[in-house]
């Protein structure tokens, strides 16, 4: 940033003008950001991309079913076996469940509620386990679009009518697509503000442990909200009318990158302005100089994080597509926030801000001396030796990703804790019942029906295929219940069966959808994802850097090293999951996910760094550079990359397993990144290999050698005009 423009904005009329400018924008998208979960989108169907089977599938279903219908399974459980009682108390639901708010209409003959009337004929409808411990009733709501918010009061109704059978001794849970909705949105839900408290709240210990400071943490939390909710509000408007994909993952996402991304720029920036401080009299020349010289780096880290989730637009998930321009939004806002707002607030408080250790005028510099700069003295006199052992140690750390599960990951084990629905599910499946709530459909032309009906019964090990419908439109209709959990590589399987056989039947037009073949299909985007947007992330952050380096080897050298972070971190994080948590499985899409946030975030650290080597190896040489570096940055990068860790792993909170595995698996990265491959992986590259990293660059021909001395800083106190 040039320096009359940072001094601009950090004037002594300007600062005002600035801080009421962003106060009046906060408080109207603060109205709006409230709104932000009424326009999520958490049905699985929508995060496919358009040309998968299922979503195509989906299309010609709306002559048979709304999309908007919900079915919902109640399981009846007594472990001694249910009793003719049980059976009346079920059946006498019927009516009251009849008189539920937002229950669907008829169904190609079939009733909303479907309850059992006594044992033998409820065994004959499959509605009763062969041991009679375990009856099931079928509910099927429609709430509109946003059945989603909606659903969790409708459960909590049913479970209000079935209390006098708990009280009797049956116990009863509400499972299938309904309960796993509700369960899902039970596990969202709060996310705006839980989340959101507990990542401050570990921020704010964070920063008052790094500032020592009680007033000082106020101005980069009090940016960092400004940030969120103005971004948050944004978002509620293009998703509203704009058609942007958002969903309680991404949303958790967001409030954690802004905090996080936010914390990170605001403690460069300070620590840039209270080392100026000790060189200008003037509190606003020391904030323009600052900004003048932060500004570069911190551009650079959010322009990489916003175009490296811009490249999250290549993916055929339509939520990890609508991911990468909520991130970029949100991270875009940020930077806005944090070189305008939070430069002004700083200059408005004055120097006693940062009481109790205020940076007078003249004094010394205390990183010169610090742990950083002994950290760089011991790597400095055989680098190579440090670089070599640091990447083999590394590189024995990513042998943990042989341990890597990635696919679909089954309902019980999608949670972090029991809820209702997976209970409900696992009885179901420990008892023979299938969850017809949850079945395969398929959808053909009708002149080819028979032939499609006798391929799907060619399938071994499926249930009785459903082929009463009438056809619509030169359209029939199948449905198949499945006895497996729909989200098991078990059922992926059934579907491929069913797929390759009604596929073969030429004139048909087969296709398969339901709950299985939807997460078949999600699973299979994310794969491709995985190969398409990963190199596509790498390439774009390189080329980023060789523009801000003006160099070719050292972006090489950068990519290499976060890349050789991200597979130890990945594979630690392996064996952490399966031999701490006893998690089973990640999702599809975890390696995607974990590697564009360790890369683009993770990039930043090395950015902070190599900006300020560049800097200062016009005075020094690239090795003093390094060094000097080093020492000024190590702690400012330290204390980023362990608020950005903790803000990651507070995604622990949330009691679902893929976001708890994303948490931990960045948390590690990024304390990686920070301690060992910024510190000493990079800065004992920088030492061995001198001026070359700037290849083909001129800036350093190596005409200066030698290390800082003890004391040395980068220029002397300058007097205010």
């Amino acid at each position: 940033m040039h320096l009359q423009i940072a001094g601009n904005l950090t004037g002594r009329v300007t600062k005002w003008v600035v801080v009421g400018a962003w106060l009046v924008i906060v408080v109207v998208a603060s109205t709006f950001a409230q709104k932000l979960t009424e326009v999520q989108d958490n049905e699985a169907s929508s995060w496919l991309p358009a040309n998968a089977e299922s979503a195509q599938a989906l299309d010609r279903l709306g002559a048979f079913q709304d999309e908007n219908d919900i079915p919902t399974t109640l399981v009846f459980r007594r472990d001694a076996g249910l009793t003719g009682a049980d059976f009346s108390a079920i059946a006498a639901l019927g009516p009251g469940l009849g008189q539920l708010d937002g229950l669907a209409a008829e169904r190609n003959g079939v009733p909303p509620v479907v309850v059992p009337p006594d044992a033998d004929t409820g065994r004959q409808l499959g509605l009763v386990s062969e041991d009679g411990e375990v009856a099931t009733a079928t509910v099927t709501f429609n709430l509109g679009s946003e059945g989603w918010n909606k659903l969790p009061a409708v459960v909590d109704d049913l479970r209000e009518l079935t209390e006098p059978l708990e009280d009797s001794g049956v116990t009863v849970h509400v499972a299938g697509a309904g309960g796993q909705a509700a369960d899902a949105a039970e596990a969202f839900g709060g996310i705006d503000t839980n989340l959101l408290f507990a990542t401050l709240g570990v921020v704010i210990v964070i920063l008052l442990f790094t500032y020592r400071s009680p007033v000082l943490w106020v101005l980069p939390i009090f940016s960092a909200v400004v940030a969120l909710f103005t971004s948050q509000g944004l978002i509620y408007f293009l998703a509203k009318y704009a058609g942007l994909t958002v969903n309680g993952q991404s949303q958790a996402i967001l409030s954690v990158l802004v905090i996080g991304a936010g914390t990170d720029y605001a403690l460069l920036l300070v620590a840039r302005y209270r080392e100026e401080l000790r060189n200008h009299a003037d509190r606003h020349e020391a904030m323009a100089f600052a900004l003048h010289r932060a500004a570069p780096a911190i551009v650079a880290s959010a322009a990489t994080v916003a175009i490296g989730m811009l490249c999250l637009l290549f993916a055929d998930m339509n939520s990890t597509a609508g991911l990468g321009p909520v991130a970029a939004i949100g991270v875009t806002v940020t930077l806005l926030v944090m070189i305008t707002l939070l430069p002004a607030l700083l200059v408005v408080f004055g120097r006693w801000v940062f009481w109790p250790k205020r940076p007078g005028f003249g004094s010394p510099e205390p990183t010169s001396t610090g742990l950083w700069s002994r950290l760089g003295a011991r790597i400095a006199p055989r680098p190579r030796a440090v670089w070599v052992t640091t990447a083999a140690l590394l590189g024995l750390a990513c042998l943990g990703m042989l341990s890597l599960n990635p696919g679909s990951i089954a309902t019980e084990d999608q949670y972090t804790k029991d809820f209702d629905s997976v209970i409900g599910q696992r009885v179901l499946v420990d008892h023979g019942l299938v969850d017809t709530s949850t079945p395969i459909q398929v959808v053909t032309n009708e002149g080819r029906a028979d032939q499609v009906a006798e391929a799907i019964r060619s399938v071994p090990g499926l249930g009785t295929v459903n082929d009463q419908v009438p056809a619509v439109d030169g359209v029939k209709f199948f449905s198949i219940a499945q006895g497996t959990d729909p989200a098991a590589e078990e059922s992926f399987e059934q579907v491929r069966e069913v797929r390759e056989a009604v596929h073969e039947v030429d004139g048909a037009d087969a296709l398969v959808t339901g709950s299985a073949a939807l997460y078949l299909d999600i699973n299979d985007a994310s794969a491709r994802d995985n190969k398409v947007i990963i190199p596509i992330v790498l390439l774009v952050v390189m080329l980023i850097l060789m523009v801000l380096l003006r160099a070719v080897l050292s972006p090489l050298i950068l990519i290499l090293t976060v890349v050789l972070s991200f597979g130890a971190a990945l594979g630690l994080s392996a064996l952490i999951f399966r031999h701490i948590f006893d998690f089973p499985a990640e999702d599809s899409s975890f390696p995607l996910f974990v590697f564009v946030f360790l890369v683009a975030l993770g990039i930043d650290y090395n950015i902070f760094l190599m900006t300020r080597v560049r800097e200062e190896t016009i005075n020094y040489g690239t090795r003093r550079g390094s060094l000097i570096a080093l020492a000024s940055t190590g702690g400012v990068i330290t204390s980023a990359g362990l608020v950005l860790a903790a803000t990651f792993a507070v995604l622990g909170t949330i009691p679902l397993v893929f976001l708890a595995e994303m948490g931990v698996a960045v948390a590690l990265g990024v304390m990686l990144d920070t301690m060992i491959v910024r510190s000493v992986l990079v800065t004992a590259i920088n030492l061995d290999l001198g001026g070359r990293i700037w290849w083909p660059s001129s800036l350093d021909r190596g005409q200066q050698a030698g290390t800082p001395q003890p004391g040395e800083t980068r220029g002397e106190p300058v007097a205010a005009d």
